[in-house]
Parts: structure tokens; C-alpha cells; sequence
């Protein structure tokens, strides 16, 4: 067996290293300069898409009421459609940096987009009674995610 870790895979950016514990499992780690651009790249990302999600959230609320959860809707809708159209330029149209996608897909847009915030709001209305607005919530958010989804792959084909 291996006793140290051996280098499975090097360019400038990352560096991969394997190792064959006693358990015969193998494990990869990453140079600790990659794993720290990917941290500050997926937080910096998470703490812009937290804030979009706390402000859009809260002029929703003010805008339309908060007896609906409007502003998840409005997030969860918006994040499915930026999401499917920046995913679809960044591996179908354009030769973008992969690291654009750790701070756009998975920080800005993982932390705005709520469906985990969705599925709570939707129980809660259902819970107090208040079916018909809890799966408008539930379904509406799904179904038409997926639409939006689908709107910004065709965007991102298109241009």
C-alpha cells in the first residue's frame, strides 16, 4: 500500500493527489492554493446571492404582501432562468473560466435561489389550513423553474 500521497494530476491551476489507505480506499486532495480560490470564489458569490435573496425577498414582501410568499417565488423563478442561461453559455457557447462557474452557479446563484426556503413556506401555508395558496407555492415554483430553466437554455443557445 501507499504511505504517502502520490501526484495524480498537475497543470498551473490544480493539483491532485491519491492515496491507498489500509481500508483500500482512495482519496484525492486538492494543492491547498486551488481549495482556497475555490473557497473565496464560492463565497464571495454566496454572499452577494444571500443579499440579492434578503432584498428581493423584502421588497417583494412590501410590494405585494407577505400573505403569499411572493419574493421565493420571484427568486426561485429568476435563479432557474439566470442559472439555465448562464450554465448553458458557459459550457455550450462561450470558453468561460471554470472558476465564473463556482462563483456564479455555485455561490451567487446557490445561495439566492431558495428552494429549501420554498418548500417550508409551502408547508406552513398547508399546515394552517391554507391549501390552495401552499400548493400554488409548491407546484408553481417547480413547474414553472422548469420552464424558466428552459426559457434561459434556449437564451443561452441563442446568442
Amino acid at each position: 500500500m501507499f504511505n504517502k500521497w502520490d501526484l495524480l494530476y498537475k497543470d498551473k491551476d490544480l493539483k491532485l493527489f491519491i492515496k491507498c489507505d489500509n481500508l483500500l480506499k482512495f482519496r484525492l486532495k486538492t494543492s491547498k492554493r486551488y481549495a482556497m480560490e475555490k473557497f473565496l470564489l464560492i463565497s464571495a458569490g454566496a454572499m452577494l446571492g444571500a443579499n440579492a435573496r434578503y432584498w428581493i425577498g423584502d421588497w417583494a414582501a412590501h410590494k405585494f404582501g407577505a400573505n403569499f410568499p411572493f419574493g421565493t417565488l420571484i427568486i426561485n423563478l429568476s435563479g432557474s432562468l439566470l442559472l439555465g442561461f448562464f450554465l448553458t453559455l458557459a459550457t455550450e457557447r462561450l470558453m468561460i473560466d471554470p472558476r465564473w462557474r463556482l462563483l456564479i452557479s455555485v455561490g451567487f446563484l446557490g445561495a439566492y435561489t431558495t428552494f429549501s426556503t420554498y418548500t417550508y413556506e409551502s408547508f406552513n401555508l398547508i399546515s394552517k389550513g391554507q391549501w390552495l395558496p401552499g400548493l400554488i407555492n409548491l407546484f408553481g415554483s417547480s413547474i414553472l423553474g422548469i420552464i424558466a430553466v428552459g426559457v434561459g437554455f434556449y437564451l443561452g443557445k441563442s446568442i
